[in-house]
């Protein structure tokens, strides 16, 4: 009888570690963007419950047993945390492509599984390497979280979507973007879950560290040198199409109401700059019907405005790239931006998965990659940066042009369609990644979206106009560009993310050390 009632004390006890895990992984995912309708605002970064989140996982690993137990709390943690988060990836493979929705789903959670690993690795060592000492332990948690989310945002092409920086783009640690970008943000807000998680047992110095880390962050936006000045005002009017996804590159119906719409639109428009979104034209020029990119062409040969219109280029012989061109009152070819941080299976097919990629009935191909760092749109005083879709989710090579002051871009400019995610927290989610970028280079977003968010935001991250999602519509305004550099678009247009590797890695390193001279007789 008292092994049967400890049995069921023990599994009473490893269903409730379960649920407190299960809880605090989704904690984390709505943190990065709110995916309801009440209690809070929908769509937007809630910091406190990602440190909540995270500070419930860190606090289950300290109570752990063995490193082989933090390992397996930390891929589930990890793997219902990016399952929550990018689960819309089940409405592309389901809704769009044709796949069995047990396949899709099976598809997203294997996915979130395999990047899970990281962050279990990372829980696995934090375990081995803790000390008694809490704020050691604190920080070499940040160590080893931070190694994860860069591993997962750089390895295999990298998929970073989700990382915690994205909750803090509205809270305390927000100042501290320019200094250190979205990673180094990241890690601030992995310290600050673990110390939350180990405060009982924290110093009066650890506590006062924390403090002074969210009193200083949330003084900084105020307070803070201003990294750039005013570049001037431009005009700009955003295009939103609204193509229907499913019917998006059918040449029946999406393509010539594509045509006819971004047609009409960019003849009509007169603000000094039109963006049009990502493959608003969904043909390639030589395919159009007669006459048709002349006529697009022809308004802005005049002199007074410029625009930029996504466009699939290329041609067999020489390969196809997914970019966006420029039209300038210029003779001769139009300049265009090439995407460079291609999408895996959207864009280019990863090795011994053409098996998979035929599974799906959706315009799938192998594209040429543009060049990093490539030259800015130069119109009416200001350096347009162009990225497209999900290309903004690396600051690391959107820094690639700051490495000259003097060619920086003044404003960024994101041609995107998500529509193959439906209405769904992706905007939102995808919405924060721009705002990130912003607060790290200090420069104003334009975002021109097929379905939204389609919006015109400042240097800040705050915005300034915007459209409703999932309609058609233009949105017209004013952005004003920036010249200078912040702290992070000087090292990391330098050096990259080595600096914050290194640094991580001495931390880990730092703390293996001691635990060793700890455990020597």
């Amino acid at each position: 009888m008292h092994l049967q009632v400890s049995s069921r004390r023990h599994l009473n006890s490893w269903f409730l570690r379960f649920a407190i895990i299960f809880v605090a992984a989704c904690a984390q995912s709505a943190g990065v963007a709110w995916p309801f309708d009440f209690a809070l605002a929908h769509g937007q970064p809630v910091w406190w419950l990602q440190s909540a989140g995270l500070a419930a996982l860190v606090r289950m690993l300290w109570d752990s047993t063995h490193w082989r137990q933090a390992f397996g709390w930390g891929l589930l943690f990890a793997t219902v945390w990016q399952t929550g988060t990018f689960w819309w990836l089940y409405v592309s493979m389901h809704t769009y492509a044709g796949l069995h929705a047990l396949v899709a789903a099976g598809a997203v959670a294997l996915l979130a599984a395999a990047l899970g690993i990281y962050y279990a690795g990372a829980c696995a060592l934090w375990w081995r390497l803790s000390l008694s000492r809490p704020l050691i332990a604190s920080l070499t948690f940040a160590a080893a979280w931070t190694l994860a989310e860069l591993a997962r945002g750089t390895w295999f092409t990298g998929f970073g979507w989700g990382a915690i920086a994205y909750a803090h783009v509205d809270g305390p640690l927000a100042g501290l973007a320019p200094w250190l970008g979205g990673y180094g943000v990241g890690a601030l807000a992995a310290w600050l879950a673990a110390s939350i998680a180990l405060v009982s047992q924290s110093g009066l110095g650890q506590r006062l560290m924390l403090v002074l880390l969210l009193v200083i962050g949330t003084a900084l936006p105020i307070f803070k040198a201003h990294w750039s000045t005013d570049a001037g005002a431009l005009s700009v009017t955003l295009l939103q199409g609204n193509i229907p996804q499913d019917e998006k590159f059918e040449s029946g119906t999406g393509v010539p109401l594509a045509l006819d719409w971004y047609r009409e639109q960019l003849g009509a428009s007169k603000s000094s700059l039109v963006v049009a979104p990502e493959t608003a034209i969904p043909q390639l020029p030589q395919e159009l019907p007669v006459g048709y990119w002349d006529e697009i062409r022809r308004p802005y040969m005049e002199g007074k405005q410029a625009a930029l219109v996504g466009v699939p280029w290329g041609n067999y012989a020489q390969g196809y790239t997914n970019a966006v061109v420029g039209f300038l009152p210029e003779p001769g070819e139009v300049w265009r931006y090439d995407k460079h941080h291609l999408v895996p299976f959207g864009e280019f097919i990863p090795p011994l998965f053409k098996w998979f990629t035929a599974l799906m009935h959706i315009p799938l191909g192998d594209f040429n990659r543009g060049a990093l760092g490539q030259a800015s749109f130069v119109w009416a005083g200001q350096r347009l940066a162009p990225n497209i879709c999900y290309e903004d989710l690396f600051g690391e090579e959107l820094g690639a042009r700051f490495i000259d002051p003097a060619l920086a871009p003044t404003v960024f400019v994101n041609v995107s369609n998500i529509g193959w995610f439906g209405d769904t927290v992706a905007i939102d989610q995808h919405l924060q990644i721009s705002r990130m970028r912003a607060l790290e280079f200090e420069r104003p977003f334009v975002r021109a979206t097929n379905t939204g968010a389609t919006v015109i935001m400042d240097h800040h991250a705050n915005i300034t106009a915007s459209l409703p999602r999932y309609t058609r519509g233009v949105l017209s305004g004013e952005v004003h560009g920036r010249n200078g550099i912040t702290p992070y678009a000087w090292w990391v247009s330098r050096f990259g993310l080595w600096p914050l590797w290194l640094l991580a890695l001495a931390m880990v390193v730092g703390a293996g050390r001691k635990t060793t001279c700890a455990r020597e007789p």
